[in-house]
C-alpha cells in the first residue's frame, strides 16, 4: 500500500531519510493488521493480555515511568510572529524549532518500523471533517489511533480526493525527558513530537491536531474547534436538544457526557455524541452544528465505577486498551475507586505496596471505541452533525458562581467563556482554592493568541440565524463547613431541564447583573433532600464577591493587550458597572 498523492509520498520518503527506519508499513486499519500488531506487542512485552474471561480482548500497556502525562512545558506553538501564538502558549521561532526537533528525529527510527497512519477526524463523509497522516514508530500509537480516529484505507482515499492533510511526525525516541518536545506549526498545518509515547503527546490526532492545529485552521476557515463534550438530552415526550459543554479538568466533564438519568426523572434519556472535543460549524440555514472529530474515548480510569459513571464502567469491560492501571492476582485491571478486587501488581509491574503510592497511576487511561458506550448516539456518525441548542461553560467554584445562570446574549456569553475559572483541589500541587482562569477550557489547547480567539468567537454573532443560548454551571458550591450543596451526578439533569426549557421558551428566569438566573420555583427539585434555604444559597449572587470577580477578570483579559477585542472589554465593563 502506498499513495497516489505526490505530496504525501514525498513527505514519507523525506521522513524515512531523516529517521532511517528498518522498514515502512502503510496502515490500512484492517482487523488483520490490528491482530498482527497485538501479537507483535504481546511477544515483545509491550502489551500484557488481561483476564480474557472477565475482560475479553482487553490489554494493558505500561508506559515508561517518566512518560505518564501531557507535558505542557515542553509543548510549543511555532509561528513566524510571536504575538500570533500569544501569551497563552509557549513559543519558538519555526526555523529554530525545526532545527532543534529534527536533530532529535535524526536516526531515531533505526531498528524500528515506521508506520504511516492516514486518519480522518470526524465522520468520513462529513464536510466538517478534516484528515491527517501521522508517521510514528510506535505500534501502541497505531492501535490507539485506530480506535480514536477513522484510520486506514478509507481516510487515505479521502486524502487522495481532497489533497489536504495535517502532517504529524512522531517518534518515541529514547524517552529521555531532556530530549522530549511537542512542536506545532499551525501556519504549515504540521506537528512534530519526539521523546514520548504517551497519550496526547503521541496520539497526534487528539489534542495536537483536533485542538491546537484545528483551532488555527478553524479560525481561517470560519468554524470552531473546541474542548467540549457534546450530549443529547431527550425528554419523555421525545424532544431532543444537543448541548456543547466546556469544563476544565476535575469538573465532571466525562460524567456529564455519559450522564445516567436518576430514577426520580423517569422517561428521560441522555445520548453521548462526544466526551472531549467538538468541532462547531454554521450550516446553510445559519444553525450551529457540531461533530465529534474522535471515534473513541481516551479517558482517565481512577474513580470510575458503577456508581460514579455506570456507562463508562460498562463500556471498558471488553475490547479496551488500558494504560498504567494495576492488575489483580487473576489478571483483571484494577484502579482506585473500584469497590471489589484488590491489586497484586501496581502500574509499574511491581508487587503492590501502599508505601509506593497508588496502585494505578492517577492519570492511568482507557482507550475504547465510542460505539461501546451504552449511551452512544448513532448521530455520532452523522455527516451533518447535530444542531446545538445551548453552550455550557463551567468550573469548580466554592462560593462565587451560582448553580446555573444564562448569558444575556452571545457577546455576554463569550465573556462568560473568557472568564471561566476553577479553584485548585487537594489533588493539585500547591495551595488549595487558588482561582485559575481557563478560558473556554482551552488554556492548554488553543493554537493561537487568546485575544484573536475571542475575536473569532465574537464574529459568530452576526452569522447565525438562531445562536445557541450560553450558560454557566457550577456543581461545586459549598456551605461554610465545606459540604457540597448540590448532589451532582445524575441530578445535574434537573439543571439541564431548565436550560433546555429556556432554549424552548418554556422556563422563567430573573434578570441579575451577571445574567439570567432561575428562581427556586423554576427548578424541579422534587424528591431531593434539598431545603428552600439550600436552594437559595445555590442561586445566590453576592454583589461584593462578583465585583471582585469582574475586577479579576478585567486584569486577566488585560494581559492580552492590543489583541483583546474592544467588544469583550466593553462587555466586562458593562457587567462590572451593573454590579455597582
Amino acid at each position: 500500500m502506498t499513495t497516489t498523492n505526490a505530496a504525501l509520498r514525498d513527505w514519507v520518503a523525506d521522513v524515512a531519510n531523516l529517521t532511517r527506519p528498518d522498514r515502512i508499513q502503510w496502515c490500512d486499519g484492517s482487523q488483520s493488521e490490528r491482530d498482527a500488531l497485538i501479537k507483535l506487542m504481546l511477544a515483545r512485552g509491550d502489551l500484557i493480555a488481561l483476564n480474557q474471561a472477565t475482560h475479553p480482548d482487553c490489554y494493558l500497556h505500561r508506559s515508561d515511568p517518566s512518560d505518564v502525562a501531557r507535558v505542557e512545558h515542553l509543548t510549543y506553538v511555532c509561528t513566524r510572529k510571536r504575538e500570533d501564538a500569544g501569551p497563552n502558549n509557549n513559543w519558538m521561532d519555526p526555523a529554530e524549532a525545526n532545527r532543534k526537533v529534527d536533530a532529535l528525529f535524526d536516526g531515531s527510527m533505526r531498528g524500528r518500523t515506521m508506520y504511516v497512519v492516514p486518519y480522518c477526524m470526524g465522520p468520513l463523509d462529513s464536510p466538517y471533517a478534516r484528515c491527517g497522516v501521522e508517521i510514528t514508530d510506535s505500534a501502541y500509537v497505531v492501535l490507539n489511533m485506530r480506535i480514536m480516529t477513522r484510520m486506514g484505507a478509507s481516510a487515505l482515499s479521502r486524502i487522495e480526493r481532497e489533497g489536504a492533510f495535517v502532517r504529524g511526525l512522531h517518534s518515541t525516541g529514547d524517552l529521555d525527558p531532556e530530549r522530549r518536545l511537542i512542536m506545532h506549526f499551525p501556519e504549515d498545518l504540521s506537528i512534530k513530537s519526539v521523546g514520548s509515547g504517551y497519550g496526547g503527546n503521541a496520539l497526534l490526532g487528539k489534542k495536537c491536531h483536533a485542538l491546537r492545529i484545528a483551532s488555527w485552521q478553524a479560525r481561517d476557515e470560519g468554524w470552531l474547534a473546541e474542548h467540549m463534550l457534546i450530549v443529547g438530552v431527550e425528554s419523555p415526550e421525545g424532544e431532543t436538544h444537543y448541548l456543547a459543554c466546556a469544563f476544565p479538568s476535575a469538573c465532571g466533564k466525562t460524567n456529564l457526557a455519559m450522564l445516567v438519568p436518576p430514577p426520580t426523572l423517569p422517561g428521560w434519556k441522555v445520548w453521548t455524541i462526544g466526551d472531549d472535543i467538538a468541532w462547531l460549524s454554521i450550516d446553510g440555514e445559519g444553525r450551529l452544528r457540531a461533530i465529534n472529530p474522535e471515534s473513541g474515548f481516551f479517558g482517565v480510569v481512577p474513580g470510575t465505577n458503577p456508581k460514579t459513571n455506570r456507562n463508562a464502567y460498562e463500556m471498558i469491560r471488553r475490547n479496551t486498551i488500558y494504560t498504567n492501571v494495576a492488575v489483580t492476582a487473576d489478571g483483571q485491571p484494577w484502579w482506585e475507586g473500584l469497590t471489589d478486587g484488590k491489586p497484586a501488581q501496581d502500574w509499574q509491574g511491581r508487587a503492590y505496596d501502599p508505601a509506593n503510592g497508588p496502585a494505578a497511576h492517577p492519570n492511568s487511561r482507557f482507550t475504547v471505541a465510542a460505539s461501546q458506550n451504552p449511551s452512544y448516539s448513532p448521530l455520532t456518525e452523522a455527516a451533518e452533525g447535530v444542531p446545538i441548542s445551548a453552550i455550557l461553560f463551567g468550573g469548580r467554584r466554592r462560593k462565587v458562581a451560582p448553580l446555573v445562570y444564562e448569558a444575556r446574549d452571545w457577546r455576554h456569553g463569550v465573556l462568560l467563556g473568557a472568564g471561566m475559572a476553577s479553584e485548585t483541589t487537594a489533588a493539585a500541587v500547591g495551595q488549595v482554592g487558588v482561582v485559575r482562569r481557563d478560558p473556554m477550557a482551552m488554556k492548554p489547547f488553543c493554537g493561537y493568541n487568546f485575544g484573536d480567539y475571542w475575536a473569532h468567537w465574537l464574529r459568530f454573532e452576526g452569522r447565525m440565524s438562531k445562536p445557541p443560548r450560553v450558560f454557566h454551571v457550577n456543581w461545586f458550591r459549598q456551605d461554610k463547613d465545606g459540604r457540597f450543596l448540590w448532589p451532582g451526578f445524575g441530578e445535574n439533569l434537573r439543571v439541564l431541564r431548565w436550560i433546555i426549557d429556556r432554549c424552548a421558551g418554556r422556563a422563567g428566569a430573573v434578570e441579575t447583573p451577571i445574567g439570567y438566573l432561575p428562581q427556586p420555583r423554576d427548578l424541579d427539585v422534587g424528591g431531593l433532600a434539598l431545603g428552600e434555604d439550600t436552594l437559595g444559597k445555590l442561586l445566590e449572587v453576592d454583589p461584593a464577591a462578583w465585583r471582585a470577580e469582574m475586577d479579576d477578570i478585567a486584569g486577566y483579559l488585560g494581559e492580552f493587550g492590543s489583541r483583546l477585542p474592544d467588544a469583550l472589554s466593553r462587555e466586562q465593563q458593562k457587567t462590572r458597572a451593573a454590579l455597582g
